[in-house]
Protein backbone atom coordinates (compact mmCIF):
# COMPACT_ATOMS: atom_id res chain seq x y z
CA UNK A 1 0.00 0.00 0.00
CA UNK A 2 1.34 3.27 -1.38
CA UNK A 3 1.92 6.22 1.88
CA UNK A 4 -0.54 8.53 2.61
CA UNK A 5 0.53 11.79 2.18
CA UNK A 6 -0.59 13.82 5.13
CA UNK A 7 1.41 17.19 4.96
CA UNK A 8 3.40 18.30 2.38
CA UNK A 9 4.98 21.89 1.27
CA UNK A 10 8.14 23.45 0.78
CA UNK A 11 9.56 22.59 4.35
CA UNK A 12 8.49 19.31 5.36
CA UNK A 13 6.61 16.28 4.25
CA UNK A 14 4.40 13.97 6.90
CA UNK A 15 3.07 10.57 5.84
CA UNK A 16 1.97 7.69 6.75
CA UNK A 17 3.16 4.44 5.64
CA UNK A 18 1.03 1.26 7.01
CA UNK A 19 3.55 -1.48 5.36
CA UNK A 20 5.66 -0.43 8.23
CA UNK A 21 2.81 0.98 10.42
CA UNK A 22 4.74 3.84 11.05
CA UNK A 23 4.54 7.75 10.53
CA UNK A 24 7.46 9.55 8.51
CA UNK A 25 8.68 13.26 8.10
CA UNK A 26 11.40 14.96 6.21
CA UNK A 27 12.41 18.50 6.09
CA UNK A 28 13.74 19.28 3.01
CA UNK A 29 15.01 22.52 4.53
CA UNK A 30 16.07 24.68 7.79
CA UNK A 31 12.69 25.61 9.16
CA UNK A 32 13.41 28.87 10.88
CA UNK A 33 11.01 31.12 12.84
CA UNK A 34 9.22 32.66 10.63
CA UNK A 35 8.15 28.59 9.18
CA UNK A 36 7.85 27.11 12.85
CA UNK A 37 4.28 26.96 13.10
CA UNK A 38 4.65 24.83 9.61
CA UNK A 39 6.78 22.18 11.87
CA UNK A 40 3.99 22.22 14.41
CA UNK A 41 1.11 21.78 12.28
CA UNK A 42 3.28 18.72 10.97
CA UNK A 43 4.16 17.43 13.91
CA UNK A 44 0.53 17.80 15.00
CA UNK A 45 -0.69 16.30 12.00
CA UNK A 46 1.40 13.16 12.92
CA UNK A 47 -0.35 13.10 16.29
CA UNK A 48 -3.31 12.44 15.06
CA UNK A 49 -2.98 9.89 12.78
CA UNK A 50 -0.99 8.08 15.68
CA UNK A 51 -4.05 7.96 17.00
CA UNK A 52 -6.23 7.42 13.98
CA UNK A 53 -4.29 4.85 12.86
CA UNK A 54 -3.49 3.13 16.16
CA UNK A 55 0.29 3.06 15.83
CA UNK A 56 3.48 3.75 17.35
CA UNK A 57 6.36 4.64 15.56
CA UNK A 58 8.08 7.89 13.94
CA UNK A 59 10.32 8.09 11.93
CA UNK A 60 12.28 11.94 11.70
CA UNK A 61 14.65 12.94 8.83
CA UNK A 62 15.67 16.07 9.91
CA UNK A 63 19.25 16.21 8.29
CA UNK A 64 18.28 18.96 6.75
CA UNK A 65 16.47 21.41 9.20
CA UNK A 66 18.55 23.77 11.42
CA UNK A 67 18.66 24.65 14.62
CA UNK A 68 15.61 24.58 16.76
CA UNK A 69 14.93 27.37 18.45
CA UNK A 70 14.54 27.17 22.56
CA UNK A 71 10.77 28.34 22.13
CA UNK A 72 10.11 25.50 19.82
CA UNK A 73 11.68 23.23 21.93
CA UNK A 74 10.19 24.15 24.96
CA UNK A 75 7.43 23.42 23.34
CA UNK A 76 7.59 20.60 21.99
CA UNK A 77 9.19 18.71 25.03
CA UNK A 78 6.09 20.42 27.46
CA UNK A 79 3.26 20.09 25.35
CA UNK A 80 4.19 18.11 21.55
CA UNK A 81 5.58 15.27 23.19
CA UNK A 82 3.68 14.03 26.29
CA UNK A 83 0.05 14.76 24.42
CA UNK A 84 2.06 12.44 21.72
CA UNK A 85 3.22 10.08 23.81
CA UNK A 86 -0.34 9.84 25.27
CA UNK A 87 -2.19 8.96 21.87
CA UNK A 88 0.25 6.05 21.65
CA UNK A 89 3.97 6.64 20.48
CA UNK A 90 6.73 4.61 21.68
CA UNK A 91 9.38 4.43 19.31
CA UNK A 92 11.12 7.20 17.25
CA UNK A 93 14.02 6.93 15.43
CA UNK A 94 15.43 10.13 14.63
CA UNK A 95 17.87 11.03 11.52
CA UNK A 96 20.08 13.96 11.85
CA UNK A 97 23.34 15.63 10.77
CA UNK A 98 26.17 14.45 11.70
CA UNK A 99 27.52 16.84 13.54
CA UNK A 100 24.87 16.85 15.98
CA UNK A 101 25.33 13.31 16.62
CA UNK A 102 28.90 13.95 16.99
CA UNK A 103 27.78 17.11 19.49
CA UNK A 104 25.68 14.68 21.90
CA UNK A 105 23.53 17.04 22.41
CA UNK A 106 20.29 15.44 22.26
CA UNK A 107 20.93 13.07 25.21
CA UNK A 108 19.27 15.08 27.65
CA UNK A 109 16.30 14.54 25.32
CA UNK A 110 16.54 11.69 24.72
CA UNK A 111 17.13 10.92 29.02
CA UNK A 112 13.68 13.05 29.16
CA UNK A 113 11.68 11.18 26.73
CA UNK A 114 12.87 8.11 27.86
CA UNK A 115 11.03 8.93 31.48
CA UNK A 116 7.67 9.55 29.81
CA UNK A 117 8.00 5.99 27.94
CA UNK A 118 9.49 6.79 24.66
CA UNK A 119 12.35 4.64 23.22
CA UNK A 120 14.64 7.35 20.97
CA UNK A 121 17.59 6.48 18.86
CA UNK A 122 19.01 8.73 17.37
CA UNK A 123 20.68 7.69 13.79
CA UNK A 124 23.14 9.43 10.77
CA UNK A 125 21.81 6.97 8.12
CA UNK A 126 18.23 6.47 7.08
CA UNK A 127 18.36 3.29 6.46
CA UNK A 128 19.61 2.67 10.23
CA UNK A 129 16.59 4.36 11.75
CA UNK A 130 14.38 2.29 9.88
CA UNK A 131 15.79 -0.98 10.76
CA UNK A 132 15.93 -0.04 14.02
CA UNK A 133 11.87 0.89 13.85
CA UNK A 134 10.95 -2.40 11.82
CA UNK A 135 12.54 -4.27 14.67
CA UNK A 136 10.23 -2.99 17.47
Amino acid sequence: MPAIVLVTNEYITLEYRPESQMIYHTVHQPIGVPQVQLLKDALNAGTDALKQYGISKWLSDDRLNGPLTPEFLNWSLREWCPRTIGVGWKYWANIVPTELAAAGTLMPVINNLHKLGLQMQVFTNLEDGVKWLAER
